[in-house]
């Protein structure tokens, strides 16, 4: 079954054209990867996903399984069971950790207990090498980047999304982190989870092992592969591709 499907996707934002005519697929339990030079549209394509009101669907659809999302608000779409984790996540100083946590896990478990909730906390926790102190902290302010990522993957632990979008996870992470980072996305993998990770980089990629990796160029997949694609990019660079195309 698909669970995300992208029909011919064009996206302008500011009067500028950013995809013209992306078409992805991504069925259930499936883990893809997207690549691609800084200005391609994947940044773009994830806030497109999401919701975003910043950028104009000009062609073309995104459906989730098999209903169009486009004109529903983002926080319809994050109840069908969509998670988007940020490339820059936004700093909330006056918001709590983990009474945002809470709040997100009565939103998924209307009838779940805060024992519940506690305990599932507690082991995610460990499960990210955190500390309970961690919570207690406000939503992503005075974090360093690598806190960042830890919560935004915290969070998708908690709700255990159906489809999840990760922007660049990778970026600030120290090689102790990512390896925390991708054994907690790799510990949701089944057929009822599947994921988009966006990243400049193999070195994620080597622990996530991604069914299919897509090249980004010019607002179109410009080809697909499976996970030795990365290694090939990281020797050739996207030149040999631009010149392909």
């Amino acid at each position: 079954m698909n669970v995300l499907e992208i029909r011919d996707l064009h996206v302008s934002a500011g009067g500028k054209q950013i995809l013209k005519g992306l078409t992805l697929t991504i069925k259930q339990g499936e883990v893809h990867a997207l690549m691609g030079p800084n200005g391609s549209g994947k940044s773009t394509l994830s806030y497109v996903i999401a919701g975003h009101p910043g950028y104009e669907v000009t062609k073309g659809d995104v459906l989730f399984d098999g209903k169009s999302i486009l004109a529903m608000p983002p926080d319809e779409r994050a109840k069908l069971g969509l998670f988007l984790a940020f490339q820059n996540p936004v700093e909330i100083p006056g918001v709590n950790l983990g009474t945002f946590l809470f709040t997100l896990f009565k939103n998924k478990y209307p009838k779940g207990s805060a024992a519940t909730y506690q305990k599932e906390l507690h082991a995610l926790l460990k499960q990210l090498n955190l500390g309970s102190a961690f919570i207690e902290r406000p939503l992503n302010a005075g974090l360093s980047g690598g806190e960042k990522k830890r919560a935004e993957v915290l969070q998708l632990l908690l709700t255990r999304p159906a489809l999840a979008v990760l922007d660049e996870t990778d970026s600030g992470l120290d090689i102790d982190s990512l390896k925390i980072v991708s054994d907690a996305v790799n510990s949701m993998r089944s057929p009822l989870f599947s994921a988009l990770i966006i990243t400049h980089y193999n070195r994620i990629l080597e622990f996530l092992k991604p069914d299919f990796v897509h090249v980004l160029l010019d607002g179109k997949i410009a080809m697909t592969g499976n996970a030795n694609l990365p290694q090939e990019l990281e020797k050739k660079g996207y030149r040999w591709l631009k010149e392909a195309a």
